[in-house]
């Protein structure tokens, strides 16, 4: 019998978590919240699933985190297994508070903690340095991609400073109705990229007839409105400010494919205006840098039953840091806080910014139902596997990323993130989707958690991944970047494990290489948000 055998989240919830395998007829004890005493197990409880600690009768309300992330469809008896097959989704009545709680995070004593990044003229500060081929649609991505490889391998030796020449390609801008939500959301997303301080380079590759034209991605500030490119909702003059602005400093050339003379004659000259822009990126230099000009996107994937209790703590632990030092966190993926979007708007800094977080969540509602599902279609069955049941258990513990802090800004798909603090982005939760969201907005540290063993990248900015258990950490370590898994193995701390966290956030801010980077990944997971009517 062990200390760990069950943790127990808060007092009163009505089940545990194995941290191993339990067979029927084990003796086990729990720790943490109320610290249950023996209980014999009735039923095979798997590593990371639930186990009853009191008698629930059917139709009766099962705690976790001290909220409710079901109703039991059974009669569920202490030491039975809680899961699927006995608990279930009831949406029940949450109230959201439109602010109200306020969380005082003081800075930490010492000196502010630095990092060594790339500042561009616009002020905005670059992780890293790339020379980014964007393509204004799916017509001129293979022509993207032949430019981008001819600048592999020791092409670049000579460019110390240079992270890569990337092509940033995508499945739609043609087809697509230009003055619809998903038009728009196309063309903030591929502003955002242009945009990106870390991006020093950039050649925008477009057809010649494509409804989203290259102009409206390489025109710098103030030029944007001059091209006649449709908007919807406020008027153009603040539907300009949802589009991001290239730096001054940030070299920028156009090419079309059908002006050039077909594929081949593009490569040759997009692989000319390559090399032009390489000597001047690379004059481009890192400079010491205040920890407050991070802007630190949250996101999982494949998460399982130890996300909340590991990983996603400790990364609010490191999200709440950064914030203290008046740096920018943001949440996302809508659909998994939906059930926990209470906690966030308690959160709300003013009632204006809890409102516009439950329009959004009221918006995936009729979403989802025009698609023919709702909105506790998730857990995945991945997610299942690994322990989770309900869409309102997944979302509890996919919040604890954003610590904390007060909630001061909730933004559209790929809007700019213009204020300092912790925030939301309204994403979808497909991972790609969700952080090409945030890179556009202007993120440039990702911290991805994953319990299941997610291999994702995001170029052009550096993807950290967090596992949530040792087990599946020790079988995919050279695609993980930190362990969390020590929580539960009782090795380490939530706060020793955020430690790690902000740490690593600053050194890979400053050049250090995630698993992801040195493997290459991250210039197919650039996966705009494809919505709306197509033609």
């Amino acid at each position: 019998m062990s200390e760990v055998d069950l943790l127990v989240l808060r007092e009163g919830d009505d089940v545990a978590v194995a941290t191993r395998d339990l067979s029927p007829g084990d003796d086990v004890s729990a720790s943490g919240a109320g610290r249950a005493g023996p209980l014999a197990v009735g039923q095979p409880v798997p590593r990371g699933h639930k186990i009853a600690l009191r008698a629930v009768s059917a139709g009766a309300e099962v705690h976790k985190y001290g909220q409710v992330i079901g109703v039991a469809t059974t009669d569920i008896a202490a030491g039975d297994h809680v899961h699927a097959h006995n608990l279930g989704f009831e949406e029940g009545d949450r109230e959201a508070p439109l602010g109200g709680t306020h969380t005082e995070l003081p800075v930490p004593d010492g000196a502010r903690p630095t990092f060594r990044g790339f500042r561009r003229s616009d002020g905005r500060v670059g992780t890293r340095n790339f020379v980014a081929i964007l393509t204004s649609v799916n017509c001129s991505a293979s022509t993207a991609k032949m430019i981008a490889d001819q600048f592999t391998g020791a092409a670049l030796d000579e460019f110390e400073n240079v992270d890569g020449v990337i092509a940033l390609t995508h499945t739609s801008g043609c087809g697509l109705v230009p003055d619809s939500e998903g038009g728009q959301i196309l063309l903030r997303t591929l502003r955002g990229y242009a945009a990106h301080p870390n991006v020093a380079g950039l050649l925008v590759l477009g057809l010649g007839c494509e409804m989203v034209p290259g102009a409206a991605l390489s025109a710098r500030s103030g030029q944007v409105a001059d091209l006649g490119m449709p908007t919807v909702g406020p008027p153009d003059d603040a539907k300009q400010g949802l589009l991001a602005s290239i730096p001054d400093d940030t070299v920028v050339r156009s090419l079309t494919i059908q002006e050039a003379g077909g594929v081949r004659a593009s490569v040759r000259a997009g692989v000319a205006a390559v090399r032009e822009m390489l000597p001047l990126v690379d004059a481009r230099e890192r400079v010491e840098c205040d920890v407050s000009e991070l802007v630190l996107a949250l996101n999982c994937g494949g998460s399982d039953g130890y996300s909340g209790i590991t990983a996603n703590p400790a990364l609010g632990w490191a999200s709440d840091r950064l914030v203290a030092y008046g740096a920018t966190s943001v949440l996302a993926e809508t659909p998994e806080v939906y059930g926990a979007e209470h906690l966030l708007t308690a959160r709300a800094v003013k009632p204006e910014v809890a409102q516009r977080l439950l329009d959004r969540i009221d918006w995936w509602r009729g979403y989802v139902a025009a698609g023919g599902g709702t909105l506790d279609n998730n857990p995945s069955p991945g997610n299942k596997a690994g322990g989770l049941t309900t869409i309102l258990e997944k979302s509890l513990g996919a919040v604890a990323k954003g610590g904390q802090a007060d909630l001061g800004a909730v933004y559209e798909y790929a809007e700019p993130i213009t204020e300092r603090g912790f925030a939301f982005m309204d994403t979808p939760g497909y991972d790609p989707v969700s952080v090409t969201g945030l890179v556009a907005g202007g993120a440039n540290v990702v911290v991805f958690t994953t319990g299941r063993g997610s291999v994702f990248g995001c170029r052009p900015t550096p993807s950290i991944k967090v596992a949530t258990n040792t087990p599946m950490y020790s079988v995919m370590s050279e695609d993980m970047d930190l362990n969390a898994g020590v929580v539960v193995d009782g090795t380490a701390t939530v706060a020793e494990v955020g430690r790690q966290i902000f740490d690593r956030i600053l050194a890979v801010a400053s050049g250090e290489q995630t698993v992801s980077e040195d493997l290459g990944i991250g210039a197919e997971e650039f996966i705009p948000w494809h919505m709306g009517a197509v033609t």
